[in-house]
Order: structure tokens, then C-alpha cells, then sequence
């Protein structure tokens, strides 16, 4: 564990601060958006509508006796904040359980004809099917011949730089999009992450993704915390990269692509031999990624042009001989750090090569929602990660660690905080 005492937590009563945005301004909006996505019928509109009279101006209330989460919320902190202000409790904690509430008001844990109906799916959906997805697809053709180093270069800062197409940041950041990425990084470990996931000697650069490690492999393998279990894998010889990398998405559609992408080329190139991606048990945070969301990932590239087919079907193929796997752990979704993981999720990360942990939300919960001195040392503040960890995030929110002093001082200078929360500055960084 790390020597370097936390600051506390953050929460979201300061008028005027992002946290207190996000809850008096940003969950309106989404009430709002999920109300006109579907044909709700009037109990749900009445419940929304409780929802929206709740969050803004009264306390927090418990689950219902029969909701089937009911324990694990109360072993998350449930009966310690119950009766609190939305404001006063820390932030990571007010925000997780509204969307938890959000869930219920439109009868998504049942029963009834609404469950296990995502409602931010309608967002995700037209995401996915937007022209600017259609043209970076397309790009990747472009990609093709290029140096294996190149490509990975290319798909890493792809996957880095999806995280932009965040639907719940855009919504109360409507200029977000118009804003261009900066092309320097805050922080760029992204040496030392290859070097954790170093090529398989064994294969010469081929030059294109497509076809390169074709090859049977029969193998034993074991996920903590799920039981023993044994496959046979055909498509990809691990070569040297014969490890699990552990990929944490964060959101769906334009972002989801690319960490597929990623995923992909890592395989084929030998840099890891499995890919486990870790996805939220139910819809969250508006746009993250769940289980049905990598499917319609999967589904658009295989049905795309070019490259981004050969991508797809390689995907689609790596799920079916478990070479890529889909997780989707409880406590993917709790509104705690990852410092209080559960043992077998530990075990999980601690089996790991390295594992990738994707997004804001994710990076507030890796090094704890608190604010930090940005100088604070990444390494110290994920010390008790219990494997090799990466981070790759674009800047929406003020949580930041691990960068130098003249870094922090020319951001500053240049913009005064807002380089924090304007999703135009991102990060690589890593511990190893």
C-alpha cells in the first residue's frame, strides 16, 4: 500500500464546482433525454419525475425490500448515507446510485414490460450509427501495410482518444465536440506500456492485420472467481505474448471500437495471449459499456468495409475460441475505488500482464476520487493495484495524478483549471 495519505474524498456541495454541476445540472438533463428516448407509460413518467424532485432537492432513500441489490448496496455504504443530502455524500458514491435509482424509475430490474430494457440505448445506438463513426472505420484501411509498431502506435492513441465520445459528458458540454484534441499528451508512459507487452519474436512483421497468426492452440486456463476451465483456442498462436491482458472499457460506441480494435492487434501480433474486457453488469453513467453493447460493436464492424470487416470477423471469432472474453463483474459498477476491490477480482488483476483501465470514471476510481496534488505520484497512489496497471483517459473531471511540475504550471498558465474538465487533454500513464 502507498505511503501518500489521500486527501478527502470529493463531494458535490460547492456551488459552482464540477462535481456539483454533474448533480444539479447533468442528472436533470439525463432524466430529461431518458424520458423523451422511449414511449414510457405514466407510472414511469410519475417515477421520473420522483427521481428528478429527489436528486436535485431531497435526501437519499434505500432500495425497496425485494430489489435484488439490495445487500450489495448496503455493503457499498447504502445505510450510512441514507437520509443524506445528494450533495453531501462523496461524489463517486451520489453519482453511482443515480444511475442505479435512474434504472429503477424506468423498470429496468422488473418485473414488467420495461425490463432489462437499457435506457440510454437510443444515445448509444445513434453513436454507433453516425457518419463520423462510418469514417474512421474507414480509416483504418489506410492503416493497412503500414509497420506493425506504426499500427500499434496508431491504435493505441485511437482507443486513448475515443474516450471523448462520452454521451453523459456531452450532454452538459455541448462544445466538447467542436473543441479540437490537443496533440500532446499531460503524461505519455506509453514506452513503458509496451514494454509490457512486448511482440512475439517469433513472427516477422507481415504488414497487415489480416490472416497473421493463423494456427490451432489447445490450452488450460483458469478465472478466479469463476472456476476452472478449460479451452481450446483456434485462430491465434500466442507466440511470446503468451499472457492476459485485462481490458477495462469504459464507454460504448465510437470509444468501444477502437479498444476492440486494440484488442485485436495485440492478439495478432503476439503481444498478449487472451484478452479478458471488463464491462459493466448493467447500463451506467449513460454511455458505458455493457455486454450488449460489445456485441453491437462487434456487429458493425463486421458488417462495415475493408479492414474494419477483417477486424470483425477476427473479433467475433476470438470470442467464439475465448481468446477474447467478456466480464462483467459487480463491481464494475460500484460507486467505490478500486483500492476495496473484491478478492477475486484481485486475483483476476494480480494473474494479469497488465491491465488497461479505460476512461474518467474508471481513473476516478483506480487512484481515488479525491483531489489530489497533480505532482502526486502515479505509482504511489496505485500501489495497491495488485498487478501492472495502465491508464488511458481523456481529462473530464478534476481528479489528476503523475504529472510534473512545469507540466501542471504551462496548463495553468494557459487555461487555468479547465484543462482538467474539458476533454481535450488526455494521459498514458503507467505502473508497472
Amino acid at each position: 500500500m502507498s505511503d501518500t495519505p489521500a486527501p478527502p474524498v470529493i463531494l458535490g456541495d460547492e456551488p459552482g464546482s464540477f462535481p456539483h454541476g454533474v448533480l444539479a445540472e447533468r442528472h436533470p438533463a439525463i432524466i430529461q433525454q431518458v424520458r423523451e428516448a422511449f414511449p414510457y407509460g405514466p407510472d414511469i413518467h410519475r417515477s421520473l419525475d420522483a427521481l428528478l424532485d429527489n436528486c436535485t432537492k431531497g435526501v437519499i432513500e434505500p432500495l425497496s425490500d425485494g430489489a435484488p441489490d439490495r445487500d450489495r448496496w448496503r455493503t457499498w455504504g447504502l445505510d450510512a448515507y441514507v437520509g443524506r443530502s445528494w450533495f453531501d455524500v462523496p461524489w463517486l458514491w451520489s453519482e453511482s446510485y443515480f444511475y442505479r435509482q435512474l434504472l429503477d424509475s424506468v423498470g429496468y430490474f422488473g418485473p414488467g414490460p420495461w425490463q432489462g430494457i437499457d435506457p440510454f440505448r437510443p444515445f448509444k445506438l445513434a453513436e454507433l450509427d453516425a457518419p463520423e463513426t462510418d469514417e474512421e472505420l474507414a480509416a483504418l484501411d489506410t492503416l493497412e501495410g503500414r509497420p506493425a509498431d506504426e499500427r500499434a502506435r496508431a491504435l493505441l492513441h485511437g482507443s486513448l482518444w475515443g474516450n471523448r465520445a462520452d454521451l453523459g459528458f456531452r450532454l452538459s458540454d455541448v462544445e466538447a465536440e467542436k473543441r479540437a484534441a490537443v496533440a500532446g499528451l499531460v503524461a505519455d508512459d506509453s514506452e513503458t506500456l509496451w514494454s509490457l507487452l512486448p511482440a512475439a519474436d517469433t513472427y516477422p512483421d507481415a504488414g497487415t492485420e489480416t490472416g497473421s497468426r493463423a494456427g490451432t492452440e489447445t490450452g488450460t486456463g483458469t478465472e478466479t472467481g469463476t472456476g476452472a476451465d478449460t479451452e481450446t483456442r483456434t485462430g491465434v498462436d500466442t507466440g511470446t505474448g503468451a499472457g492476459t491482458l485485462c481490458l477495462v472499457a469504459d464507454n460504448a460506441g465510437r470509444e468501444l471500437i477502437p479498444d476492440l480494435l486494440l484488442a485485436a492487434h495485440l492478439l495478432a501480433n503476439g503481444r498478449c495471449g487472451r484478452v479478458v474486457l471488463h464491462v459493466k453488469p448493467y447500463p451506467y453513467y449513460v454511455s458505458d459499456a455493457t455486454t450488449a453493447d460489445v456485441v453491437d460493436a462487434l456487429r458493425k464492424l463486421t458488417a462495415a468495409r475493408g479492414a474494419a470487416a477483417d477486424f470483425g470477423r477476427r473479433l467475433w471469432a476470438a470470442m467464439a475460441d475465448g481468446t477474447l472474453t467478456v466480464r462483467a463483474h459487480p463491481f464494475s459498477a460500484a460507486p467505490l475505488p478500486y483500492a476495496a476491490m473484491p478478492d477475486d477480482l484481485r486475483a483476476e488483476f494480480a494473474a494479469a500482464s497488465l491491465t488497461i483501465v479505460k476512461g474518467d470514471l474508471n481513473y476516478r476510481r483506480l487512484v481515488g476520487d479525491s483531489r489530489w496534488r497533480p505532482t502526486t505520484p502515479f505509482a504511489d497512489v496505485t500501489a495497491y493495484f495488485p498487478g501492472p496497471v495502465a491508464a488511458l483517459r481523456t481529462l473530464k473531471s478534476d481528479v489528476i495524478t503523475g504529472l510534473d511540475a512545469g507540466t501542471e504550471a504551462a496548463l495553468v498558465a494557459a487555461e487555468g483549471q479547465r484543462w482538467r474538465t474539458g476533454g481535450t487533454h488526455a494521459l498514458i500513464q503507467v505502473r508497472e
